[in-house]
């Protein structure tokens, strides 16, 4: 048996989805497992799945599409398998762990689905609030529509990269509240957007509405997902229209997904909603999930500082009233789809999502030790994600999503 730290966020109760390689060789099907992963394609040559009526050629695939796409009652069944297998260290599988065992620090992870369409929900009533205060009339922040439905614009999936892509600062039109006339220049004010994202495990119909009842039966599960904006772009471009050129340059997201049955001990009840939402709105059991997630803020000096501790659950909009929404007037949905939550800010100071809220659109520096301060992300800057569960002794968690501005 593999010994691991209790604070691991790959724990037995974990046990997420990812897509892993060493040394450029063939792409994997693959899970996490304390300092570890396992590679799936492997362990099926060896016969851990045979009582399951699986193709192990699934686990050779470079996305986990066709692997989700087989059902939560195959997928969940491969996720016992592999947790009751690590639980007998007498199993005679255990004879070849050099085939399968590897150190998560000796391999190379990759973007774990094929991204076809990707949604940005703005989910977080604080982090609208706040956007309406800054830009809009303090005294009425939330646009009418708000609180009747859950807003959400359609981003670039092409875009979209796993943890460790680092990237350069994005390029468009800005106009300063002084100047006459736009001009095309780098962004001075890149932000990030801490947020949750849901990858459909479950296609959908055309012109066939998922009802919040059904909507969680399409979810595989969940990673960490950074919306970095250009925010002086962004500002510029939004008139009358939604995001473009400063959203689309680049997302990111963790590489394992941590699958919903994981998550199933964090569930808590979500935030009474008033208005009343329309009927196709509404939910029986409407719940969140209590994750925390933290941003961490590395500078390119060496300096860290946590800038933000947030919680999965400081969203007002349920994913299920997302996807209910987001299908009801028959728009469907394919394995793979991103369901990204809007940035998650709680509705105090040290639980903000995002750049724009911390320094209130750069009117507060954040300060360092060493005395320097940021307004937003300079290039050498790095930014972290981590989140976790922890409830008793059940710890999940979602690894690290790291990104760092090039210079």
């Amino acid at each position: 048996m593999i010994e691991i730290s209790p604070d691991s966020d790959f724990s037995i109760h974990n046990i997420p989805f990812g897509i892993y390689s060493i040394d450029g060789g063939q792409k994997h099907v693959a899970i996490a497992y304390g300092d570890y992963i396992l590679d799936c394609y492997l362990l099926s040559k060896l016969g851990l799945f045979d009582s399951i009526d699986i193709d192990g050629e699934v686990f050779a695939k470079p996305f986990l599409n066709d692997f989700i796409g087989l059902g939560k009652s195959v997928t969940n069944r491969v996720r016992s398998e592999i947790q009751d297998f690590l639980m007998d260290d007498k199993h005679v599988i255990w004879k070849s762990q050099n085939q399968f065992l590897f150190p998560r620090n000796n391999v190379i992870l990759h973007l774990p689905i094929q991204i076809g369409d990707y949604t940005d929900f703005y989910s977080s009533e604080s982090h609208a609030r706040n956007v309406g205060m800054m830009f809009r009339d303090p005294n009425n922040a939330l646009l009418p529509n708000w609180k009747h439905l859950p807003v959400a614009y359609h981003g670039r999936a092409s875009s979209i990269f796993v943890s460790g892509t680092n990237f350069k600062r994005p390029h468009g039109q800005i106009k300063g509240p002084d100047d006459e006339l736009p001009r095309f220049a780098a962004t001075q004010k890149l932000d990030f957007e801490l947020e949750m994202a849901a990858v459909i495990g479950k296609k959908s119909d055309w012109q066939v509405p998922i009802s919040t009842e059904e909507a969680m039966d399409h979810v595989f599960g969940y990673v960490l997902f950074n919306d970095w904006s250009a925010r002086d772009i962004q500002q510029w471009e939004t008139m009358p229209l939604g995001p473009f050129l400063g959203k689309n340059f680049f997302s990111s997201i963790s590489p394992w997904v941590v699958t919903s049955e994981a998550l199933e001990p964090f569930k808590i009840k979500s935030k009474s909603q008033d208005p009343t939402p329309l009927p196709y709105l509404q939910e029986k059991e409407g719940f969140q999930f209590d994750i925390d997630l933290n941003v961490h803020f590395q500078t390119k000096e060496g300096q860290s500082k946590l800038i933000c501790r947030s919680n999965f659950s400081n969203l007002y909009w349920t994913v299920a009233q997302q996807i209910a929404h987001h299908t009801v007037n028959g728009c469907n949905l394919n394995v793979g789809d991103l369901l990204a939550s809007g940035t998650i800010s709680g509705d105090k100071e040290g639980s903000f999502g995002s750049l724009l809220e911390i320094t209130w659109s750069g009117k507060n520096p954040i300060l360092f030790e060493d005395g320097i301060t940021r307004t937003f992300v300079e290039d050498g800057d790095t930014i972290i994600f981590e989140g976790f569960g922890k409830k008793a002794d059940k710890r999940i968690g979602f690894g690290n999503l790291i990104n760092t501005v090039l210079q």
